[in-house]
């Protein structure tokens, strides 16, 4: 093992669109509880640059709240939220070099991939993260804290034991494909939460017939409020036998008064925008509205926070009829793409959309038609070249579209948004085959509402949906898929660069101009960022140990040598 030395290369980020590579950034050293882990490789990420510009008000630069000890955040000097300067970089292969007297276990040399999703540790907006409110891999060394990368009530491991058999950059990378797994095999609830807060609203005229098909078997929520039109209609609700707390029913003009981010579900016997609009602040994480129409219309379209179905993870679902059950029927069992679905994948080019129509393409459900949309003609040839060879021997139906040259006329069944505009999801409502699911993948901001058109949006029967980060379960999938040789995660790099050239490579992510994935290699100081494609002009020994050019791990090797002459 190498010696540590005093200071080491980092990228950090100061403030807002401040980002400056610091030469000279102290290393420090493991105390009790802490573990010092060396970066082999990091993958830059979008979502790098969303907390870029954010900065201090991204949900997962917030300070902690909950699900740790203040004591323990204190003691950690990579814990850096709000404010303070942090490291990008949350797509990590690391190795431990060094181990406090207290650390259990983990021990120097193992080699780890990082599930960056600290879901236990609860900001205002969201979780802790790695390369967020906790230092990331953008830099050489990194100090955790074993107390936070093991979750004492699960029993949880962030850091994933990773194989000496692959390459740092496709460890690395099984982060973001297990955010893309995330997307599509994470569970939907489709009852009214057992022992959640439930909220009933209903407007004058409406009847108001017993819940007790839309709840869940294990029982009634715990709570439930109700806002009525009439007088009349407080005297006529038949579900006030919940076992539970009931409050007084309150006038509809109440709504306003109620706590923001509350109720785990909201059921509206109505179809009034100003209402649903209204409604929309008072769903909490993980919340459902359901839209009872009764054979009404909305007749204008609605501001919705678009933005919280993705980092809140809120649902939205509704019903022609005045049967409230019916609109939990649209909710599909997981995010899974179905058979024989004729599949967008808007945004295809770039590196997540690679991977989306990489990971469909190799998902063994039958029928599927995959089709990747880009404005770029140079990334969607660069995905040709990786995905038409996997959808000839799979014996399915593919095809990739520059929607500036050739608009597309399809009813989709299936949208997966790599691009963060709530335009997309309302075009997606507008232009989608019934019961089509709507995948917001690209993370819009959590403030961000958008007009849509929910008539269409429930006559259709639609869902949309949307996930942030991945679990530990979705990074053992990929990694399983890895090590089984079912998927080879360095298909996805397009470029890679020491720290000279990391800038750049943000640049680039900013600016998409890469097709893949981005690794970045810490230990070389000096490196800039190329492309896969060029590399063969600086580094020729590099480039003859690629693969039908793509990048391997006896061309990482290689890299590690060549780069530092």
């Amino acid at each position: 093992m190498t010696a540590i030395p005093n200071t080491q290369y980092a990228v950090q980020l100061v403030g807002p669109d401040e980002l400056k590579l610091n030469t000279s950034k102290p290393v420090d050293l493991p105390t009790k509880h802490h573990i010092l882990l060396k970066i082999e490789a990091v993958g830059l990420c979008f979502s790098d640059l969303k907390l870029l510009h954010q900065f201090s008000e991204h949900p997962r630069k917030l300070n902690i709240q909950d699900g740790i000890a203040t004591d323990i955040l204190a003691e950690l000097t990579s814990y850096v939220p709000g404010e303070q300067p942090t490291v990008p970089g949350h797509e990590a292969c690391v190795r431990v070099v060094a181990v406090g007297s207290k650390v259990t276990e983990h021990k120097v040399g193992d080699r780890y991939l990082v599930q960056a999703d600290w879901r236990q540790m609860v900001t205002a907006a969201s979780n802790g993260a790695f390369g967020y409110c906790f230092e990331g891999g953008l830099q050489e060394y990194v100090i955790v804290d074993e107390r936070i990368v093991i979750d004492e009530e699960t029993g949880s491991h962030f850091l994933i034991p990773a194989a000496e058999d692959f390459s740092a950059s496709a460890i690395a990378l099984i982060e973001p494909w297990g955010c893309v797994e995330c997307s599509y095999v994470t569970p939907e609830r489709n009852t009214i939460k057992h022992d959640g807060k439930l909220l009933v609203v209903a407007e004058a005229g409406r009847t108001v017939e017993s819940l007790d098909d839309c709840y869940d078997a294990a029982g009634r929520p715990a709570e439930i409020t109700a806002i009525y039109g009439t007088k009349e209609q407080a005297e006529s609700f038949t579900f006030q036998e919940t076992g539970g707390v009931f409050h007084e029913p309150e006038p509809i003009d109440a709504i306003a008064s109620l706590p923001d981010e509350t109720y785990d579900d909201i059921v509206y016997f109505g179809a009034r925008a100003k209402v649903i609009e209204a409604l929309n602040s008072k769903l909490a994480r993980g919340g459902i509205i359901n839209i009872v129409l009764g054979g009404a219309k909305i007749g204008q379209l609605v501001n919705v926070g678009v933005g919280r179905t993705h980092y809140g993870l809120t649902r939205w679902i509704g019903t022609t009829t005045d049967n409230a059950a019916e609109s939990y029927k649209v909710i599909p069992n997981d995010g899974e793409i179905r058979a024989n679905d004729k599949v967008v994948v808007i945004g295809a080019g770039g590196p997540m959309g690679q991977m989306h129509v990489i990971r469909n393409l190799c998902s063994g459900i039958e029928g599927v038609e995959i089709i990747g949309t880009d404005f770029d003609d140079e990334r969607l040839e660069s995905l040709r070249s990786k995905a038409e060879p996997i959808s000839q021997s799979k014996g399915l139906k593919f095809r990739l579209v520059n929607p500036q040259t050739t608009p597309l006329t399809d009813a989709f069944d299936y949208y997966a948004l790599m691009a963060p505009l709530g335009v997309l999801v309302a075009d997606a409502i507008q232009t989608g085959a019934t019961g089509a699911m709507i995948n917001i993948f690209a993370g819009i901001p959590a403030t961000t509402n958008h007009d849509l058109d929910l008539d269409t949006y429930i006559s259709k029967g639609m869902f949309m949906f949307g996930t942030s980060g991945s679990t530990i379960d979705d990074i053992l999938i990929v990694r399983d898929k890895v090590e089984s040789a079912q998927l080879d995660t360095d298909c996805s790099v397009d470029a890679v660069s020491g720290m000279a050239g990391a800038l750049a490579g943000i640049d680039a992510v900013k600016d998409r101009t890469c097709g893949g994935k981005i690794v970045v290699y810490p230990q070389l100081h000096d490196m800039e960022m190329i492309s896969l494609k060029d590399i063969g002009e600086k580094y020729p020994n590099v480039a003859a140990k690629l693969s039908h050019g793509m990048w391997t791990k006896q061309a990482e090797k290689q890299l590690l040598i060549d780069a530092v002459k």
